[in-house]
């Protein structure tokens, strides 16, 4: 039984689900057949944790009164997906690919135009640039405004080093989190543990909190950090259950 593409709904087709232990882990059945993701590869995986949550996951997905579910509703499976069959056969284009936020990281652009938001920024940004540094050896530049700025060959190098040192799950973690929160810097400070995912995508979103303390609520911008946090979560909970073994 195949896990679903990423594009239209599906109808729940499955009554029992299970988690069922192999000889390379454990792996997720519907109805006694294993899970298979779209390029064939079963949903099976080393932490009997993370594959109870897979389970929870498609015994939830479809329980809507015509059946139907999104992968919207298989957040863990999707970032599994990444893990078991995308990340192997291409580690180097993942890594080439979160390496490119070090051009384009969030904290390292700063408000030109509004010097108290700046300074915000500075309070709230500049320690994890910090931590960073301390982490890695990556000591990034900050600029005003958003033209590029050019991180030093020695700040990419400790930031290749370590992406080359993540597991193909801290891989796929961090391709959800970095993303997400617009920030390798805080990509890797969930990927280490360094504060709570409600934390990070606090700070990742400390310009459109700053806008709607003056202009007041937009329901489109709270809706898209929602979603922010709600992605940033996931991947912090599937990190926790992958280790829990």
């Amino acid at each position: 039984m195949s896990a679903p593409q990423q594009s239209s709904a599906r109808k729940r087709f499955w009554k029992q689900v299970d988690v069922v232990q192999e000889a390379d882990g454990y792996a997720v059945q519907l109805d006694g057949r294993g899970v298979r993701l779209p390029g064939r590869m079963p949903l099976c995986v080393p932490s009997r944790a993370l594959a109870e949550a897979l389970a929870a996951e498609w015994r939830a997905a479809g329980q809507t009164a015509d059946g139907s579910f999104t992968p919207a509703e298989l957040p863990l499976t999707g970032i599994a997906g990444s893990m078991l069959e995308r990340i192997p056969g291409a580690r180097e284009g993942v890594r080439a690919s979160l390496l490119a936020y070090a051009g384009s990281d969030l904290l390292c652009y700063r408000d030109a135009a509004n010097p108290a938001l700046a300074e915000r920024q500075r309070t709230e940004w500049d320690p994890w640039l910090n931590w960073l540094a301390r982490e890695t050896g990556a000591r990034l530049e900050v600029t005003l405004g958003v033209m590029p700025v050019a991180q030093s060959e020695q700040a990419v190098e400790a930031l290749r080093g370590a992406l080359a040192a993540c597991s193909d799950a801290e891989l796929a973690v961090l391709g959800v989190a970095a993303p997400a929160l617009g920030s390798l810097v805080l990509g890797l400070a969930l990927l280490r543990e360094a504060a709570s995912p409600a934390a990070l995508a606090a700070c990742a979103t400390l310009d459109e909190r700053a806008q709607m303390a003056v202009w007041g609520e937009d329901p489109e911008v709270t809706d898209r950090m929602a979603a922010m946090q709600d992605e940033v979560e996931h991947a912090a909970r599937f990190l926790v259950l992958f280790r829990q073994g």
